[in-house]
């Protein structure tokens, strides 16, 4: 067993056969419903339902991150056993997890539980992005590093990290007001496919485009980029849209010569924002995970 753990939030959205074969303990978020319900995201499993009710509400649901007694959960049987603790989250420009995070370190410190073995790593991105830097911390772990050599390892990838999506529309984004610097895409019409990216934490506009077909082959000529700068460590992420993410595996796995690292399907927190349609394709430098 490594002697550091990797602990992480449900907006990775990482298949649950490799949460498992790695060992990743993931803390849920939570979408409210309004004044009607709060549910785990990990319960809300029927997805064609979510987002019939997505498009019927006359206000999106909100998130919130888990509560710091959650976290807390999690960290205090991984730190009774000895180990020391890398949790690694969601932007801290688009959530408040890592603060959540950090509040249940301390608590624990405070109550003499080792609170002071938990590092709170910032990841500065969310679904594919965080997903490929929990299996940089992970590979770490494994290789026996320690908790220092762990972050450093963390830190040098993300900025080797890279993610572009493209979106089917804008409308969600701008009713749940997390459109950030793409905000000034919003004017006349809703009628083009943006392509954005996660940099620094928050979303940035790539360019705009007025076909999905035109999206979908930029995002190709994104992965071109990325393998011949060496980052051959790639992933296709989603959101309700399997067909269109099995074509742009094809297409990226000749690109790359090798099979994703995963093929992630956005869950309900991020679709809640987002919508349906998201197509999206990141890569790292393979010597991450090794």
């Amino acid at each position: 067993m490594p002697t550091v753990a990797v602990v992480s939030d449900t907006t990775a959205y990482l298949p649950g056969e490799l949460v498992d074969r790695i060992g990743i303990t993931l803390v849920p978020l939570y979408v409210n419903f309004g004044s009607e319900r709060t549910e785990r995201e990990p319960d809300i499993t029927d997805y064609p339902a979510f987002f019939d009710e997505l498009r019927g509400a006359e206000n999106l649901p909100t998130t919130s991150q888990p509560s710091v007694g959650d976290f807390a959960s999690a960290y205090e049987p991984l730190l009774a056993q000895g180990r020391d603790v890398v949790s690694i989250h969601l932007s801290a420009k688009l959530s408040g997890t890592a603060d959540s995070a950090r509040q249940a370190a301390q608590q624990l410190e405070r109550e003499g539980k080792g609170g002071e073995r938990v590092r709170v790593i910032d990841s500065e991105s969310g679904a594919g992005g965080l997903g490929m830097l929990l299996l940089v911390c992970a590979a770490a772990a494994k290789a026996g590093l320690d908790l220092d050599a762990v972050e450093a390892r963390v830190d040098e990838a993300r900025a080797d990290m890279k993610i572009w999506f493209a979106l089917d529309t804008l409308e969600f984004l701008k009713r749940g007001g997390r459109i950030g610097p793409a905000s000034a895409w919003i004017g006349s019409t809703l009628r083009v496919k943006p392509i954005l990216s996660m940099e620094s934490g928050e979303l940035k506009p790539v360019e705009r485009v007025r076909t999905s077909s035109r999206a979908f082959e930029r995002l190709v000529d994104y992965a071109r980029q990325r393998h011949e700068s060496g980052a051959d460590g790639w992933v296709v992420q989603h959101i309700s849209a399997p067909d269109q993410a099995a074509q742009l595996t094809d297409r990226c796995r000749e690109v790359f010569g090798c099979d994703p690292l995963f093929i992630g399907e956005i869950g309900p927190v991020f679709a809640a924002h987002i919508g349906p349609g998201l197509l999206g394709v990141g890569s790292i430098p393979s010597r991450y995970l090794e």
